[in-house]
């Protein structure tokens, strides 16, 4: 074991001990606090049922909640409290409940306060401990009743722990009215969890390391998630992290049209942006990609966050697109998501993982627009997309984005501007002409190389994607409002076969 992962306890909470590099620092005391459902004991059971595995013993100190509500709330995660932790309940004798007996000298807050460490201590010296909970604080801070006498009794449990070998987690619901930082600057290392409520959707959790004393760590917020099994943590991606060769080959589509347009076709290890409005058949575009990767033996992962996932396979198999044979075949994984379910850290980890496991080298995300939708604000959802193309750049995967801009002509705008993140920007619009509703398309960016400035009409039919020759003789199809300028007229022929519902 490695010498300085040997001096952690490890949490046995998927993604915590990557955050806190490796762990927490055995004897030491560390505080774990949030408001109440936010997961604090969930973490801490699974912290000493780690140690337990380990073959240490543990100690649960619960001043509020019964041993049988600890024994179930572990059974709901499929955890198991054997021997090697020990439960001490200290909970209120019954005679706490009489109004008479609760006017007596024999209660009143010094000589509790002084019951309650008394019996601490001893619960500790009769289990001696390597792992040590304590909830929560809240109570102790009751007891205490003003800040001097919380701090000395922070303080007197802190020096009490220091001169054994146990690591020991402070659980703090942070119901106190005032937000008191008396245990911030005791303790080693401090964990805030927090949980967010959105307009619309389940709620979000993420957490922050605020303090960890001579030990670097991984900072900022990170999503986290309570499911069956416990706390899984997502730890915020960093792209700079994640490098690793590969060759810098060209991706082609197979249509030659498209690929003049792109300049040959796009560079592997490069993002790619298709933008238009809806139904312009961007997700199409994307395909086409992901078809002759497949062709040639590649695997791809394909994200979806609108369209259901029947309606995908159903549509594009008459193209030539059996999406749902190559998944059968292990050759793409797909998946439908629910952006109200989603956090963005969640996300970002998941597709790390399945482009791992599937060693896939291409990601189709669509759109930015479902992933919006679990952001909390534009400037994070940023944040998060440029170190998630960043990544996956650099692990020589090839990501396609879709976004659905907002109106069918004229003026369209975009929900978030994501352009300068992509390295290839396709722009797809709708044009009217000889009385008819026509696409066009157009390369309007392309940082690893040259390509075509023109605009090309493209149809989209069971016979897949179908482009024309330049369109010179129009200004303004960008726009979605052309003018026919030429005597030519270099537009596809019609077909009986046109499909517009793409």
């Amino acid at each position: 074991m490695n010498e300085v992962l040997s001096k952690k306890a490890k949490t046995g909470v998927q993604g915590l001990d990557d955050i806190l590099s490796g762990g927490l620092t055995r004897s030491h005391v560390f505080l774990l606090e949030g408001s109440p459902g936010t997961g604090k004991t969930t973490i801490a059971l699974q912290f000493l049922t780690q140690g337990a595995e380990l073959g240490e013993r543990c100690l649960y100190i619960s001043l509020s909640e019964t041993e049988e509500e600890l024994r179930d709330s572990a059974r709901s995660h499929g955890m198991e409290i054997d021997e090697q932790i020990e439960i001490f309940e200290l909970v209120p004798p019954e005679s706490l409940l009489d109004a008479d007996q609760q006017q007596s000298l024999l209660y009143s807050s010094d000589l509790e306060l002084g019951e309650t460490t008394k019996l601490i201590f001893q619960a500790f010296e009769r289990a001696k401990p390597a792992r040590v909970v304590i909830d929560s604080l809240s109570e102790i801070r009751l007891l205490a009743q003003s800040s001097l006498r919380y701090r000395r009794q922070i303080l007197g449990l802190k020096h009490f722990f220091s001169r054994s070998d146990a690591t020991v987690l402070l659980l703090d619901d942070m119901t106190a009215e005032h937000m008191d930082k008396t245990v911030h600057s005791v303790v080693h290392g401090v964990i805030h969890l927090e949980q967010l409520a959105p307009d619309y959707g389940s709620e979000r959790r993420r957490l922050r390391i605020i303090k960890y004393r001579g030990q670097s760590f991984r900072g900022g917020y990170h999503d986290f998630v309570i499911k069956t099994g416990g706390v899984a943590v997502f730890p915020r991606l960093r792209a700079v992290e994640h490098r690793t060769g590969f060759e810098r080959t060209t991706l082609i589509s197979g249509i030659r049209e498209f690929d003049e347009l792109l300049g040959g076709g796009i560079e592997r290890g490069t993002s790619t942006l298709l933008i238009g409005p809806a139904g312009t058949g961007k997700s199409l575009f994307a395909l086409q990609f992901i078809k002759g990767l497949v062709k040639h033996g590649e695997k791809a992962v394909i994200f979806l966050f609108d369209e259901e996932l029947s309606l995908l396979f159903s549509r594009t198999k008459p193209m030539g697109i059996d999406l749902e044979k190559m998944r059968d075949d292990g050759l793409i994984h797909i998946e439908q998501l629910d952006a109200t379910e989603l956090s963005p850290g969640e996300f970002a980890h998941r597709v790390r993982d399945r482009v791992t496991s599937l060693d896939a080298k291409a990601v189709i995300i669509d759109s930015i627009n479902g992933y919006q939708a679990s952001m909390p604000e534009e400037n994070a959802l940023i944040l998060h997309m440029h170190e998630l193309l960043q990544y996956l750049n650099r692990q020589g995967c090839n990501t396609f984005l879709t976004v659905a801009q907002h109106g069918l002509v004229g003026d369209m705008k975009s929900p978030v501007d994501v352009t300068y993140l992509a390295d290839t920007v396709i722009l797809l619009r709708y044009f009217e002409a000889h009385g008819k509703v026509r696409r066009a398309v157009s390369v309007i960016k392309k940082r690893t190389g040259k390509h075509e400035e023109t605009i090309r009409e493209f149809r989209i039919s069971r016979a897949g994607l179908t482009f024309g020759e330049p369109l010179s003789d129009f200004h303004g199809i960008l726009r979605g409002v052309p003018t026919f300028v030429g005597n030519s007229q270099p537009l596809l022929p019609s077909s009986d076969k046109e499909d517009h519902h793409s």
